[in-house]
């Protein structure tokens, strides 16, 4: 349907044009709260803009469900149910590192048809690399097939708990009572970089409790190519239609996910 490689320049170049210039030099008036909590930076807005127009010009008759432009009308995210392609954007993802002048956040797309995830990009900009997937074609970088971390037992995996405010209580409780059974890892506020760790073997799992399309939708088929696991806690697995879902976990392998599961949920 479209050349990879192509969406890789398009985006490692609007990465260089319209985020790394202003990081680390946004001025007043720049950054702005759009919603409690959550930050927007010019950034943010102009690169959603600049590879939305450059996503549709490449593939004619697609849409686009960006994080900017959800936030201003809720319902863009209905196309995601249609069953035209969807490119999904994730402009700055990290967007508080960003706008702290921290060195960790991402760009994630993902293209969507039909509500299957076809392909997948997370680029860091500062690290200058990029992850690639294609459904069926395996995860890469830097020309090099990705493979996640091998499985061993919950008390001898390392990954990340993202059980916050979005957490529904019970699963917040269960996670904080039994988050010691794990080698549970510092958040780098970031899903892009959280899903680069796993991608290349530095952990094991990690586990969100807000499934934004755009935080999740890439990094689910990348861990999937790279022989792991991305299920909701249901066992299901995670689409850009579930993300009203209230927990998702990434795991290296199916065995691991059962008993990562039955560890850091059980009552």
């Amino acid at each position: 349907m479209i050349d990879a490689a192509t969406v890789t320049k398009i985006i490692e170049e609007t990465a260089q044009e319209e985020v790394l210039p202003r990081f680390q030099k946004l001025k007043e008036g720049e950054v702005s709260e759009k919603a409690q909590g959550e930050v927007v930076t010019i950034a943010d807005t102009e690169t959603e803009r600049v590879l939305s127009e450059r996503f549709r010009a490449l593939l004619p008759g697609s849409y686009v469900v960006g994080e900017e432009a959800v936030s201003a009308d809720p319902a863009v995210m209905k196309l995601l149910e249609g069953p035209e392609p969807v490119w999904i954007i994730d402009p700055i993802d990290g967007t508080s590192n960003y706008a702290s002048g921290k060195p960790v956040f991402a760009v994630m797309v993902a293209l969507v048809v039909a509500g299957e995830t076809r392909n997948a990009w997370i680029h860091d900009p500062i690290g200058a690399r990029c992850l690639t997937a294609e459904h069926g074609a395996g995860a890469w970088m830097s020309g090099q097939r990705l493979a996640v971390k091998e499985s061993a037992a919950a008390s001898d995996m390392s990954g990340t708990l993202h059980a916050s405010q979005y957490a529904l209580p019970d699963t917040a409780a269960k996670i904080k009572a039994n988050r010691e059974q794990v080698q549970a890892l510092p958040s780098l506020r970031c899903a892009g970089h959280e899903y680069l760790r796993l991608a290349t073997a530095q952990m094991h799992f990690s586990l969100f409790t807000r499934l934004m399309p755009w935080d999740h939708v890439a990094g689910c088929l990348i861990q999937e190519e790279a022989g792991g696991v991305a299920l909701c806690f249901d066992g299901t697995p995670y689409t850009a239609l579930r993300h009203q879902e209230k927990g998702l976990l990434i795991a290296p392998s199916r065995e691991a996910w059962l008993e990562l599961q039955s560890t850091l949920l059980a009552d």
